[in-house]
């Protein structure tokens, strides 16, 4: 049961600080007294294909953007059972509000990992439908999504869509931030409506342990997801490289928001094993040692241990998989250099629901000035 309040402690866990866990490490299952996963090893497995494929679009993504097919990318190297777990516990018209790293979320919810390279690359804004898939475009602004996201868990709860007890009418928001989105005053405004408003939303936290460069424990003097007491709700913390408790955690925190008891806040305590973009250099801020230290942790080796321990896959069941993956990657890289350039003057047609003659006459106008730069016999 999701509790109010937790431990003390400076930043990050302590020796005494409590987290939610259920795989450890070595892949060893434990228990909990408030929290536990029913599901099958056939589950888990799918899980482990989740993470093993979201992974391995990252490392694609992020090869394209060394060679100059993608202007930036954000990638979720280490991050894969937070979200994963996180986006396996939601239930169809539950509705996810990213940030620009949630590429594991995206995967679970049925977006075509194509559509976001597309956004990297500058050939779309987002291809795919928000209200399809229940996964809203990426915000590049941190924090700002929070706020979005009070707001429509804000008009479920006035459309009557929760605490009616019925799983095919009931829904709740889940929002994605980062630690150091939880330094921005949007988040602090979206945790303040969400409580008035007794909001169905769940705020999920990947605290990967660095904003940029900037460590967690110069952001906060206390753990984050105790934050959570000062607006009135509930806030826990969970090992964010156990697919199995995130999962468990996660659905806890939606069902009491779909039931019309407000928010909760979860800190996925995780590692960002790769670079805060692929702009950054993470050797110029942090020790090798550390991310050595991480690696032990690996979201995906510890299922990995765990599945091949109980006879559940076998080398067989990884080179099939290994197989999918590669597949992937090949449509990934051929898709992204076939993509469409974008018509700049299109970019008018997205302001605004009803086009102004205003409007117009900038796009007209613009269009001719692009005209102007053709080679002659090309106009038009």
């Amino acid at each position: 049961m999701i509790e109010q309040g937790g431990t003390t402690g400076q930043g990050g866990p302590t020796a005494d600080e409590s987290q939610v866990q259920l795989l450890t490490p070595e892949g060893e299952r434990v228990d909990h007294p408030d929290f536990s996963f029913d599901g099958d090893d056939t589950e888990v497995a799918g899980y482990l294909r989740d993470m093993i494929l979201a992974r391995r679009v990252d490392t694609e993504a992020t090869a394209l953007q060394r060679q100059g097919e993608l202007g930036l990318w954000a990638s979720l190297l280490g991050q894969e059972a937070a979200q994963v777990g996180s986006g396996r516990a939601m239930r169809p018209h539950d509705t996810a509000f990213p940030s620009y790293r949630e590429h594991g979320v995206a995967w679970c919810r049925g977006v075509d990992p194509l559509q976001m390279l597309g956004m990297f690359r500058g050939a779309d804004l987002g291809a795919w439908n928000p209200y399809e898939k229940n996964f809203f475009l990426y915000s590049i602004i941190i924090g700002s999504q929070t706020l979005h996201a009070t707001g429509y868990a804000m008009g479920l709860e006035a459309d009557g869509a929760v605490g009616n007890d019925d799983p095919e009418r009931d829904a709740a928001v889940i929002a994605y931030l980062g630690d150091g989105a939880t330094s921005q005053g949007d988040v602090n405004e979206s945790f303040v409506f969400a409580a008035s408003y007794q909001a169905p939303v769940v705020f999920f936290c990947q605290n990967n342990q660095w904003a940029i460069s900037e460590p967690i424990e110069r952001q906060s003097r206390i753990p984050l997801y105790r934050r959570a007491d000062g607006f009135g709700f509930p806030g826990i913390r969970v090992d964010g490289n156990d697919v199995l408790a995130v999962k468990a955690v996660t659905e806890q925190a939606l069902d009491r928001a779909r039931s019309g008891n407000g928010p909760t806040l979860i800190e996925a305590y995780t590692y960002r094993m790769g670079a805060h973009t692929t702009s950054d250099d993470p050797s110029k801020y942090r020790l090798a040692a550390e991310l050595e230290h991480w690696r032990l942790k690996d979201p995906i080796e510890r299922v990995k241990a765990y599945l091949t321990r109980r006879g559940a896959i076998d080398a067989s069941w990884l080179a099939e998989l290994d197989g999918e993956a590669d597949a992937l990657a090949t449509r990934l890289r051929e898709g992204c250099l076939a993509l469409p350039e974008p018509d700049p003057v299109a970019a008018f047609d997205w302001v605004y629901e009803e086009q102004t003659p205003y409007l117009s006459d900038q796009q007209a106008r613009y269009a001719d000035y692009l005209a102007s730069f053709a080679p002659a016999g090309q106009e038009g």
